[in-house]
């Protein structure tokens, strides 16, 4: 029983665990579903048997009678938050820019004054991830969920330092570990002092520049899990809703990244065909996953020649709206100024690289995470969910499988439906490959396609990518394809992405992308039109060298913080 009231649990649950499912209304940071309970916030205190505990540890048991709210309860939650939180709102900038934060929200609900108590200063520099994701250690309250995820990815780059109060997280000494720039820590973050390094300031600029063509592109991801911000449930489609929301807060054109996937399908399944046709390094690794190219340039770097060359979506779209359409539309590219919306923070430092420069301008100008898209939206008191649906403009058109590019598999997917085509002109009529979809880490599949057998596996986080990088070193030729991304389930479950984000919502998000595919008019990437036109008209009038400009990249070998 809870405050009286009885419940049903299963064996084994926690009394948090309960609460969540029942909206019980405890505080709590540390906790997240999916990584061991820590007990480190000592915020989600209940009272039994005339003790007060912890309820994320409380295990259920038959008549266990827990009281929520008792005045010792309140008392002891309000002095841990307002010892833990004591100058948030100096450090915060979301409280900063005068945006109630989750944080401030709990504190306001639970009426803490932190006023009374200083937290000692860490004497720490923000901790800056490239261009990706920052770390403020005067805003960390040690609760553990950034490390451990962290850990859980496989990648083991940050940790706890110092003591008491002045706990926080922090890099590794270890020079042979990096960061891979996914952001998994600032989703799991309960108090915003791990977070994407915000662009939305250099975003609002530019769209108050009237000299300038503000372009906005969000990624597959976006629309089925922006909703659930605004009281929408995982995996509900909010394409229209976006496309109304972008043109409220001002941008002049919206376009759609899925255009730009299927471009990088066409150009990937065309690199997969030769190489296996014309005997190129094989396996082929995809590479539209910054987080995973940057895990290959540090850890991996004797598998570089196997990344497929192909750019990712939004930068060969970008590459094509200053380039194709601005041509079309006698639009000044350096007038042109693209915005990516992204489930993920690598793309900020996919974006800033050098390397994809086109003469002299970037393909992309800025990148706004989920989170940022809806803070936006919410500093204009915008609804998503109470907007009408709208169409997109020109470039906003694309078929089912750029949809499911955010799904782990649905890379390979699309281009596995693109590759038959280019193989001998037909097309498959299998269009789902139900072996490389779902939630496991490692995925593997026979492939029947032009007289061959494909043998491909689809691999999500670096724990599970070592285990297959040391299944190649025992056998080079185990595989001719191999899509990698860096989080779990793929971009669906980026670092960018609404908090929480959970195994169980990720799965829900990726049904609502597959049933994009599903319904959609066109379901492979080389029957979109606008797609046929620019890579089998735009791309061939141009020279070998502006070909690959825009349409390919390279990789090298890097080292720490690089």
């Amino acid at each position: 029983m809870m405050d009286g009231k009885r419940y049903e649990a299963l064996e084994g649950q926690s009394v948090l665990q309960v609460a969540l499912e029942y909206q019980v209304d405890i505080p709590h940071f540390c906790y997240h579903e999916d990584l061991p309970v820590g007990a480190n916030c000592r915020i989600c205190l209940v009272e039994v048997e005339g003790k007060v505990v912890t309820s994320c540890t409380l295990k259920v048991i038959q008549d266990l009678e827990v009281f929520t709210q008792t005045p010792r309860v309140r008392a002891l939650r309000k002095k841990n938050l307002a010892l833990l939180l004591a100058g948030h709102k100096e450090q915060c900038p979301r409280c900063q820019q005068k945006e109630l934060c989750s944080v401030m929200q709990t504190l306001r609900a639970y009426e803490v004054d932190t006023g009374r108590y200083t937290r000692p200063k860490t004497a720490c520099p923000l901790l800056r991830l490239a261009t990706a994701a920052e770390i403020d250690p005067d805003l960390c309250i040690g609760c553990n969920q950034c490390v451990e995820v962290c850990q859980k990815m496989g990648v083991g780059f940050l940790k706890l330092e110092g003591q008491g109060a002045s706990t926080h997280a922090a890099c590794t000494p270890n020079e042979k570990i990096d960061c891979l720039y996914c952001g998994q820590c600032t989703l799991h973050c309960p108090v915003g002092a791990a977070r994407e390094q915000s662009a939305i300031k250099e975003v609002e600029a530019d769209l108050e520049d009237p000299e300038k063509i503000v372009i906005a592109q969000m990624a597959p991801s976006i629309r089925c899990s922006i909703g659930e911000a605004f009281g929408q449930a995982p995996g509900r489609d909010m394409t229209g809703e976006c496309y109304t929301a972008l043109r409220l807060l001002g941008f002049d054109r919206v376009f759609d990244v899925n255009f730009g996937a299927d471009l990088t399908t066409w150009a990937e399944a065309h690199e997969l065909v030769e190489r296996i046709m014309q005997g190129g390094s094989l396996p082929m690794f995809t590479s539209c996953c910054p987080g995973w190219v940057k895990c290959a340039e540090f850890y991996y770097p004797k598998w570089l020649p196997h990344l497929t060359t192909a750019r990712s979506p939004h930068m060969l779209s970008g590459a094509a709206y200053k380039t194709w359409w601005a041509k079309k539309e006698g639009v000044d590219p350096q007038k042109i100024v693209v915005v990516s919306i992204m489930p993920c923070t690598s793309k900020k430092y996919e974006a800033s690289q050098e390397k994809f420069l086109i003469d002299g301008w970037k393909p992309v100008d800025h990148v706004l995470t989920t989170r940022e898209f809806v803070q936006m939206l919410r500093a204009r008191s915008i609804d998503l969910a109470s907007l009408k649906k709208s169409e997109g403009d020109m470039l906003s058109q694309y078929s089912g499988a750029a949809a499911i590019y955010g799904a782990s598999g649905g890379v390979m997917e699309s281009a596995l439906r693109t590759a038959m085509w280019l193989l001998d002109g037909t097309s498959m009529e299998r269009v789902m490959f139900e072996e490389v979809r779902g939630m496991k880490g490692i995925k593997k599949a026979h492939v029947q396609m032009g007289g061959k057998t494909l043998r491909v596996a689809v691999c999500a986080t670096k724990t599970n990518m070592d285990f297959l990088l040391q299944e190649l070193e025992k056998d080079p030729e185990a595989y001719h394809y191999i899509e990698v991304m860096a989080c779990p389930g793929g971009c669906i479950g980026g670092g960018g992405q609404p908090i929480p984000t959970t195994q169980r919502i990720i799965a829900k998000r990726i049904a609502g992308l597959y049933s994009i595919d599903d319904h959609a008019t066109i379901r492979r990437a080389h029957e979109n039109p606008l797609a046929k036109e620019f890579m089998e008209q735009y791309i061939p009038s141009l020279s070998a060298d502006r070909q690959q400009q825009l349409l390919s990249t390279h990789y090298q070998p890097r080292q720490r913080f690089e």
